[in-house]
């Protein structure tokens, strides 16, 4: 893992992802960022929501402009069934 987090630092790329239970993690070269990987955690929810809307993961779109509208039509969809239930 050590040379995997220097390598990103070298990148300017701070790391989101704890360290596993069996690591030293006195010994890793940079501090663990909580906020960060919080905000990672919402990204991966998004992009596994994304996915189970099929017209968005298998983008039949094949315009850019047309296939951010079927994410905002999915993101709407998403929005009204909550707020129905």
């Amino acid at each position: 893992m050590e040379w995997n987090d220097e390598y990103r630092v070298e990148l300017g790329i701070p790391p989101a992802i704890l360290s596993k239970a069996d690591e030293d993690r006195d010994k890793r070269p940079v501090v663990f960022n909580k906020q960060a990987y919080r905000d990672r955690n919402i990204v991966k929810r998004l992009i596994g929501w994304l996915k189970a809307c099929r017209r968005v993961f298998s983008r039949f779109e094949k315009k850019a402009k047309n296939f951010l509208s079927r994410v905002h039509i999915a993101s709407i969809q998403r929005h009204l069934r909550k707020a129905a239930g």
